[in-house]
């Protein structure tokens, strides 16, 4: 059991989302940044799909009411356990007791908690993920609250050494961390110092030259009133070449549509399941988790690829999260 001493700005339960159910008009919704939320699972033994803490800028309070084992990745948001800070990327072995909060964030927007077993909500629609707008999924449809008691997995469902990390721990800390870490190729994505990769959207030809040469020379920032639904982007007007009805149609997470004032919208994890507006560009999968880290107030800028190369990187990063995959089983045997 995990009690919750303070909520957070904004602390949800996420998996990879509720699939199959779009053309009913249910969203998939799910984690912001799947990568890190993908990663944090493999950490502790977990399938990719089970539920994590999902923990925006400004993280919770949470006092362990047992022995656990987590691992925390995403954005830098100063995790401590009793005071102590503790790495991220890596598994660790918390005791009974101790309380885990988070301090000045440095660097991203998101970061995932995951725990062996995962956390313990009802499903909806076969998924854990929690659709706020709805009231649905996750802990009772909603964010995380002062005084909320998570259940998760339990220990016994992990190999033996792990519980003995615990017995061996240092007397005066109350965790133990690995020895062991993800590397930078899988974690560096979070700086945010480079343009999204953005394949040409279904109406990307129907903008003027004008349009189409500010969109990927930008830069773009991301509005206040951005939320999981999608960021709002502020910039140079996008004009269509002539006014145009467009067909609602299917749209997906990292969509760019333009609404009639200019200014493009970026889909995100909650992001509605058709769209009427045209859509100059798609957001590389392998850039989702970078956008899923950048903040209201930061500048965005995006650099045209095709088809064909995204979909290269994208097999090329499964191909290199499965040789992570593998590694860590090793580690955890």
């Amino acid at each position: 059991m995990i009690s919750v001493l303070k909520s957070g700005l904004m602390t949800t339960i996420q998996d990879t989302g509720r699939y199959g159910y779009q053309k009913d008009g249910v969203i998939v919704s799910g984690a912001m940044d799947p990568q890190a939320h993908r990663i944090a699972n493999l950490l502790v033994g977990n399938s990719a799909d089970a539920a994590t803490m999902e923990i925006t800028l400004m993280g919770p309070v949470l006092e362990f009411q047992e022995d656990a084992f987590i691992a925390i990745c995403g954005g830098n948001l100063t995790p401590m356990i009793d005071g102590d800070s503790v790495s991220m990327w890596k598994p660790l072995y918390i005791k009974k007791g101790s309380e885990l909060r988070f301090g000045q964030p440095k660097k991203g927007f998101r970061t995932y908690l995951s725990i062996a077993g995962g956390f313990q909500v009802r499903k909806v629609m076969g998924s854990s993920s929690t659709y706020l707008r709805a009231n649905m999924g996750g802990f009772d449809g909603r964010t995380l609250e002062k005084g909320d008691q998570l259940r998760f997995g339990h220990l016994d469902s992990q190999p033996q050494h792990l519980k003995e990390q615990l017995k061996t721990a240092d007397k005066a800390l109350s965790f133990k961390e690995a020895s062991w870490f993800v590397g930078p190729e899988f974690t560096n994505y979070t700086k945010n110092d480079q343009p999204i990769r953005v394949m040409p959207g279904r109406e990307f030809d129907l903008f003027t030259e004008q349009s189409k040469e500010d969109f990927f020379n930008g830069p773009f920032q991301i509005d206040s009133k951005s939320d999981r639904m999608g960021y709002r982007l502020n910039g140079t007007a996008l004009n269509l070449e002539n006014k145009k009805d467009i067909v609602s149609e299917a749209v997906t997470f990292g969509t760019i549509q333009v609404p009639p004032d200019g200014n493009p919208i970026l889909l995100l994890a909650d992001h509605q399941t058709t769209g009427g507006y045209p859509k100059i560009g798609q957001v590389a999968s392998i850039d989702l988790p970078r956008i899923a880290q950048m903040r209201p107030g930061e500048s965005v800028s995006f650099s045209p690829i095709t088809h064909e190369e995204a979909q290269r990187l994208l097999l090329e990063k499964e191909k290199n999260l499965k040789q992570l995959q593998r590694g860590i089983e090793t580690k955890l045997r």
